[in-house]
């Protein structure tokens, strides 16, 4: 069943951050959409858990070069 979450990111300051981040995300296994809000600094993930976790989710967006708060 899938879930959605919204994680705070650190770091981000154009739209190429935001596409990054989009980008990183997109491309796992599991994740559905994302939808980042470059002025809140969020990233909305709706993802299935039974495939992919909260904690590869925040992974990703770290080796990214982002912080996950």
């Amino acid at each position: 069943m899938p879930e959605t979450i919204t994680m705070s990111i650190g770091g981000m300051s154009c739209e190429h951050c935001k596409k990054r981040v989009e980008k990183v995300l997109q491309n796992l296994n599991g994740v559905e959409n994302v939808s980042v809000d470059l002025e809140a600094k969020t990233a909305q993930i709706h993802f299935d858990p039974a495939i992919v976790s909260v904690e590869k989710l925040k992974e990703v967006v770290i080796d990214s070069g982002y912080e996950v708060e």
